[in-house]
């Protein structure tokens, strides 16, 4: 067995790296292409930044890209990276049972790739989402950053994919095994112009990673019955379709296409950041929340009719769910859904960010920020002062079936040749690019169902579901309503999941400011310790 040995200093996912590696081994190989190799690994000794600032020399087991289906379409994107703590500051750390964190990094519903990987936190977006397609909308901040909501509006201090790129590390800090899955993605196209990632190629990739993995009990390390999904934006979306939508007969047939395992595809939790889901109904969704707010962030004003009737959708809709809102606040509908909001989430995320502050700290932010009412150790304000606090929208209406198919979910529902589709009827009748007819394309409805949590909560209600949900968002976040994480966790609330879904205040489109406490709960919900505690 031969082991050379290289050093360098690096940033991955935003937290310093000092890096000493020795391979040991060979690569990752078998007679079937989905049996992990347990010997296949490189050994590597690195030095990782808590949350907290503080270092911690780690020597871990890593597993270059394995291809995790047997017909793979483009093994570019269908293949996995898997890490496996061994030693965290010269402590040994036995993984054998540890929490398996299934970690993507999908943003904007583009496809991602390990191939090139070489240590922990090496996934990597194949392409860039527009502004449009649901993406992160700044770079993904320091693990090490504390960060500071801005007085003024919308000022995200977490940026895009901040969970994502920071969460292998702490993963792996904490002592579990962390896989890292590519998956195919919207743009995507053949040598004959054929686009092979649209819907629902990336959430088939996830749940063939997942095959993989339970294929694999006993080869890999870690508790294959313990998978948690975490990713944030499209990613965090995807996550959530994961946990809602274990072992569902509606995607064997496409499992099968691919070559996936002949195992289970459910996972036992689910963190969702930010999750841009429930597609049909975002647009009358975002309307509804930032409706009001009709400015966009380049100056455009919004068309107000186009917003008033899709908030009238949106009425509609919610009031066919039925569903009752967390703590015995009652059916939530378009009218109350302001109050609780402000009441579940916006004035409990104010009143923790206010009373982390310093007596000096707390007064100045109050003295820029006069709508809120701060008392008895409490924030209090309205929901159209909150609204003006936010400000400028990020989208335009509709936020996510564009009448000129532009926005990246037009392009999600692509299929062929074709770039871009309308997915809802109200997107097709004000086609502004020739597109004609009276109804979306006859797939659209299942591929719709396919790529839709509240499907397999509400309609066709999951057992094989996960019964575990971490669901953060943003206050400041534009890029979506909400409504949409609101429902989310309403909907498995109300199936007797146990849920954990809070917003961070003043925070913009893919914060994570909260891992530590993430990996608190997973080690909760696990009974699997903390390997730092």
């Amino acid at each position: 067995m031969g082991i050379g040995a290289t050093a360098g200093v690096a940033a991955i996912g935003g937290i310093t790296v000092a890096a000493q590696a020795a391979s040991t081994g060979s690569a990752s190989s078998s007679s079937d292409g989905l049996l992990f190799d347990p010997d296949g690994y490189t050994e590597i000794t690195t030095t990782l930044t808590d949350t907290d600032g503080t270092d911690h020399e780690v020597t871990y087991h890593f597993w270059k890209a394995i291809t995790y289906v047997s017909k793979p379409v483009d093994a570019t994107y269908q293949s996995l990276i898997v890490s496996v703590p061994v030693t965290i500051d010269g402590k040994a750390v036995d993984a054998s049972d540890a929490p398996i964190v299934l970690s993507n990094v999908i943003a904007g519903y583009v496809e991602s790739s390990v191939a090139e990987a070489t240590g922990i936190g090496g996934a990597a977006m194949g392409g860039t989402p527009p502004t449009g397609g649901g993406g992160p909308s700044s770079a993904p901040p320091s693990a090490s950053a504390s960060p500071t909501p801005s007085a003024s509006a919308g000022a995200p201090a977490g940026g895009g994919g901040g969970g994502a790129a920071a969460m292998p590390q702490m993963a792996l800090l904490a002592g579990y095994v962390v896989v890292e899955p590519g998956a195919r993605g919207r743009t995507l196209t053949d040598s004959s112009g054929e686009y092979y990632g649209t819907a629902p190629a990336a959430i088939v990739d996830l749940k063939a990673a997942v095959r993989y993995i339970r294929h694999n009990r006993g080869r890999i390390p870690g508790d294959v019955d313990r998978i948690v999904s975490v990713g944030v934006s499209a990613g965090g979306a995807l996550s959530a379709l994961l946990g809602a939508s274990g072992d569902s007969p509606l995607y064997d047939e496409y499992l099968k296409e691919i070559g996936a395992a002949h195992a289970s595809d459910a996972i036992f939790a689910t963190g969702a950041w930010c999750p841009i889901t429930d597609l049909e109904h975002a647009d009358g969704a975002y309307e509804w929340n930032w409706g009001t707010n009709s400015t966009q962030s380049t100056g455009k004003t919004v068309d107000q009719t186009v917003s008033k009737d899709l908030r009238t959708q949106f009425a509609e809709y919610q009031a066919s769910l039925k569903l009752r809102g967390l703590n015995h606040f009652g059916t939530l509908t378009a009218r109350n859904y302001d109050e609780y909001l402000l009441k579940q989430y916006l004035q409990p995320s104010a009143t923790t960010y206010l009373t982390g502050l310093s007596d000096t700290e707390r007064e100045t932010y109050l003295a820029a920020n006069a709508f809120i009412t701060w008392k008895n150790s409490k924030a209090s304000f309205t929901w159209e002062d909150f609204l003006t606090h936010v400000g400028t929208r990020k989208k335009t209406a509709p936020a996510f079936d564009a009448f000129d198919l532009s926005a990246g979910e037009n392009n999600e529902f692509g299929t062929g040749t074709t770039k871009a589709r309308h997915f809802t009827a109200y997107g097709l009748k004000n086609d502004i690019t020739g597109v004609t007819g009276t109804r979306v394309d006859s797939d659209i409805p299942e591929k719709l169902r396919l790529m839709n949590p509240m499907y397999h909560l509400l309609e066709k209600t999951n057992p094989k579901r996960t019964r575990h949900w971490w669901i953060r968002l943003g206050t400041s976040d534009t890029d979506t309503s909400h409504v949409i994480s609101a429902n989310l966790a309403a909907a498995a609330n109300s199936l007797g999941d146990q849920v954990d879904h809070r917003y961070y205040w003043d925070q913009g489109h893919g914060a994570n400011i909260d891992l530590p406490d993430f990996v608190a709960w997973v080690a909760g919900i696990t009974g699997h310790k903390n390997a730092l505690k």
